[in-house]
């Protein structure tokens, strides 16, 4: 794995744990925040053929939408 890919992973992993955070404390905005620095992340490593196969819980990010967070 590349100096690249690795901090691009450790980023998707620090805001996935954010958005984790803002789900339980029920902050929906802040989830959806977090959520859409995760896709972007991912959409970076996708235009650079990076796999990011288990970086990011596709369930989780579905439920950050706005008006989506658990209760």
């Amino acid at each position: 794995m590349g100096e690249f890919e690795t901090a691009l992973r450790a980023q998707v992993a620090q805001a996935v744990d954010r958005l984790g955070l803002a789900r339980t404390a029920r902050h929906d905005y802040e989830a959806h925040l977090h959520a859409a620095r995760v896709r972007d992340l991912l959409d970076v490593a996708a235009r650079h053929d990076i796999d990011t196969t288990g970086w990011a819980d596709a369930g989780l990010l579905a439920d950050a939408d706005l008006g989506h967070s658990q209760r």
